[in-house]
């Protein structure tokens, strides 16, 4: 399937993987979930009414509003809807066709798609997940909530986020590749539009950020299911959460803040009429900032047993994160001053969002401090500071959604209706927040507070429902031009430069009739694009075909669709069956039981199970057709593609993914680390009962990755059979190794110890399987090759796939080799 139906049909939107749609798509979806928690913050507000505690909620309603709503926002609207944002804009302002992989594009909508309908389901599992957005330990297992969520919405909810940083994974790579590897002649890095730029930043936080998270949700989710004792322990459990949340959670602010940033840069100078001042400058303090966003996590836990030099240390870097801040502020400022303003719709909304954030970063300001958070954590304040900060870059968004909306649906919009908009959200937003600052004593996540803070939450209640009939007034504004508009001229704005104003509105499919060239220092179109390449037309497969006479790119697909439901019935049985393994549990013997069995809840469904092995058909199916599609993606016959000039899209592709599964392994490593020097390193408690299993697996491994490096040569020399039984050894050598795996689990299931038993039996059992669950993948991978090579002689003209596997399968035996001596020798 490669033919595109048409927009008013229901099939395009099910099949296409085209980048406008997909972002059209992320964005109306990301609009669904805003309302969606909203709603939410509606309740608990009207809730907060009174004192006293009398009002709409119980506590376990209260806890799961407020939990919810958080992670709502944060996950399933302000970061998809940027998403949707470069998704539609990026490739059009770098002079590319399309993303570098549409249909992982696609598979990365549904998957986002399918993870928020997963996260609606939870509340019909006996109750959503009630521990707070940011999960603290220990409150995050069934054990310490035993009366606030059943077993099943909350593991829900933990699957639903597995799901989405899926998708984000996915999303990441592909922008990663194709802003670095797709941007039209002479338009070098330096020069790439400001949006595109706070994408790109932007996607390199996500793609370490979102990998620790990965592994604290993997941790987090195999504790919940098969009641491991990561976070149900009184050995640190708490502190290890909040390293690996906090480890993502504060590049977070900056990866929702920095698209929104971008819209301001983007926006002050088409309505001022001028350059960015000091745009260079602005990229470095931007780089500075997405740096050091690693570097100040800790200053989220200046309440916790680390020491005070360690806090100090934090302390400073977070005082350092802000002068970067300080640089690009002053630029929007001296921009305004040196420009001539129009105060059109966007520039309101984007200089009402910079007005919010200074507030929001001053008072921020004081967080930072470790005295003073001693008296402001937990508090009011913190929610004062953090939604004006978060929500400030909502309102650049809604200003982005306003410019580019001309382009988008090819209307104008009424800029009286749009200016009404921003005068009911601004005095919308200070109504609500502003007063949590007066009313800073009030605790954070509590359904009740004292008499004296009564107006100040009345007034913040008011203010909630004032912000969200300002978005009312947003989509009828929108509807309208919608159904009644004026058409929409190519370019709206007098003094718009980016690339994406120089096509019709909305923009053809294929973007550019010709191709893109700033080779003379301005936006001109060439019309050599058919021309053959080096770089060919890459395939479903990751391969790259021979360039054809007349390249012809494809835009439709089923698969990752089918992928997408696969996945989600495949979570929605996971989710359920927490009871089978209770059940396990108490059926064997000893007196050794796990505290997760307190408070479980739930009862045991079969339909659980039956979902589990539905989902897991649907993604084999659809995984082989996804494999075995043929899906053309031309490269660009020229383009801009520094430092990458020499790596192919898949081969960069493939080594970006790969630095993210390191940043996965290196926290399932470091949280071994930690527990066990938490515990004292010599009271640990050595779990194999033997070295040779993992000294043999070594050898195993370290073999397979010879057999891989035989099977590229024999690929290269065209060889079939020397191919051939080259991925056969390697696939046989994976087999050895998970028998021998087997046989070692199988042993010390034997002697009556499994992964509940300890901390130290968790970790191992959890950190070998993860790294035998990468193995599993590999086999899988090398099945399907071995296929490709006896049914369509696959790899002999084109071997890069086999150098692509053999990248993946290195990388995983280089993984035991560390695993090894940790959990074999010390």
């Amino acid at each position: 399937m490669s033919d595109l139906p048409p927009m008013t049909s229901v099939k395009r939107w099910l099949v296409t993987t085209n980048h406008k749609d997909v972002g059209i798509l992320y964005i109306a979806t990301s609009l669904f979930f805003l309302l969606f928690g909203g709603v939410l913050a509606l309740v608990f507000r009207a809730h907060l009414w009174e004192a006293g505690g009398t009002g709409l909620l119980s506590g376990n309603e209260f806890n799961q509003a407020v939990s919810t709503h958080g992670l709502l926002m944060v996950f399933w609207f302000l970061s998809p809807i940027a998403s949707g944002f470069a998704n539609y804009l990026v490739p059009l302002q770098i002079g590319a066709k399309d993303l570098a992989f549409p249909r992982l594009n696609a598979l990365s909508y549904w998957f986002y798609l399918f993870s928020g309908v997963l996260f609606a389901i939870s509340f019909f599992q006996g109750g959503s997940f009630a521990g707070g957005w940011t999960m603290y330990a220990p409150l995050n297992v069934p054990t310490y909530t035993p009366a606030m969520e059943a077993t099943s919405g909350g593991n829900a909810v933990v699957l639903a986020l597995l799901l989405f940083v899926f998708s984000i994974t996915i999303g990441t790579v592909n922008f990663l590749v194709t802003i670095h590897r797709s941007r039209a002649e002479g338009l070098g890095l330096w020069n790439m539009p400001m949006f595109t730029w706070s994408w790109l930043l932007t996607v390199w936080m996500m793609l370490f950020a979102f990998a620790a998270l990965l592994a604290a949700l993997l941790l987090l989710s195999i504790d919940r299911l098969f009641l491991t004792q990561y976070f149900a322990t009184e050995q640190g459990s708490g502190l290890l959460w909040a390293h690996l949340f906090w480890f993502f959670g504060h590049p977070e602010v900056y990866i929702v803040f920095f698209p929104a940033l971008g819209i301001m840069f983007e926006t002050f100078q088409t309505f001022t009429g001028r350059r960015l001042v000091g745009r260079k400058w602005v990229i470095i303090a931007m780089v500075l900032v997405a740096v050091q966003s690693f570097l100040v996590w800790m200053h989220h836990m200046f309440l916790t047993t680390i020491n005070l030099e360690i806090k100090t240390l934090m302390m400073a870097t977070t005082i350092g994160i802000s002068l970067p801040f300080d640089l690009m502020v002053f630029a929007l400022i001296y921009t305004m001053v040196k420009g001539r303003v129009r105060f059109t719709t966007p520039f309101l909304f984007s200089l009402g969002a910079l007005v919010l954030f200074i507030l929001g970063g001053i008072t921020g300001v004081f967080l930072g401090a470790v005295v003073l958070d001693y008296e402001f954590r937990g508090t009011y304040w913190v929610v004062a500071h953090f939604h004006y900060v978060m929500v400030s870059g909502v309102t650049a968004l809604i200003g982005g959604l306003y410019y580019w909306w001309p382009k988008i649906s090819g209307k104008m919009y009424s800029e009286t209706l749009g200016k009404l908009n921003f005068a009911v959200y601004f005095i919308g937003f200070n109504l609500l927040y502003f007063p949590m600052f007066l009313a800073w004593e009030t605790p954070r996540r509590v359904f009740n507070f004292s008499e004296g803070m009564q107006f100040y939450h009345q007034i913040a209640t008011v203010g909630a429902f004032v912000l969200g009939a300002s978005f009312l007034i947003m989509i009828y504004t929108f509807a309208k031009s919608w159904v009644s508009g004026p058409d929409a001229p190519d370019n709206p704005w007098e003094f718009s430069r980016t690339a994406e104003w120089a096509i019709p509105s909305p923009p053809p499919l294929e973007n550019w009739d010709g191709r893109p060239s700033y080779a003379s220092g301005h936006l001109e179109f060439a019309n050599d694009e058919a021309a053959a390449t080096d770089g060919g037309v890459a395939t479903a497969h990751g391969d790259t075909a021979t360039a054809h006479e007349e390249e012809h790119a494809d835009h439709a697909s089923i698969w990752p669709l089918g992928i997408g439901l696969g996945a989600f019935v495949f979570f929605l049985g996971l989710s359920g069956i927490t009871p089978y393994v209770v059940d396990f549990i108490q059926s064997q013997p000893g007196d050794v039981q796990p505290d997760g069995l307190m408070g479980t809840g739930a009862e045991a469904s079969i339909i659980y199970p039956a979902l589990v092995l539905v989902g897991i058909a649907i993604l084999g199916y659809t995984l082989f057709k996804f494999g075995v599609e043929e899906f053309n993606v031309p490269e660009m016959s020229v383009a801009e593609r520094w430092p990458f000039e020499g790596v192919g899209n898949t081969k960069m592709g493939v080594w970006v993914f790969l630095a993210s599964d390191v940043v996965v392994f290196g926290a399932a490593i470091g949280a071994f680390v930690f527990m066990r020097l938490h515990m004292g390193w010599s009271e640990w408690t050595t779990v194999p009962f033997a070295s040779w299993p993992g000294l043999l697996n070594t050898y195993v491994l370290l073999t397979s990755s010879f057999t891989v490096i035989l099977a590229l040569v024999f690929a290269e020399r065209k060889n079939k059979r020397g191919l051939l039984g080259a991925m056969s050894a390697t696939l046989l050598l994976g087999l050895t190794f998970m028998a021998v795996k087997a046989y070692e689990y199988g042993v010390k299931f034997s002697e009556g110890e499994y992964w509940w038993y300890g901390i130290e039996y968790s970790i191992y059992f959890v950190t070998t399987g993860l790294h035998a669950l990468h193995v599993i993948l590999g086999l899988l991978i090398a099945v399907f090759m071995i296929y490709r090579i006896l049914s369509v002689d696959a790899y002999l003209e084109d071997h890069r796939p086999v150098e692509f596997f053999g990248l993946y399968w290195h990388f995983v035996d280089i993984v035991w080799v560390i695993l090894f001596p940790l959990f074999y020798l010390m």
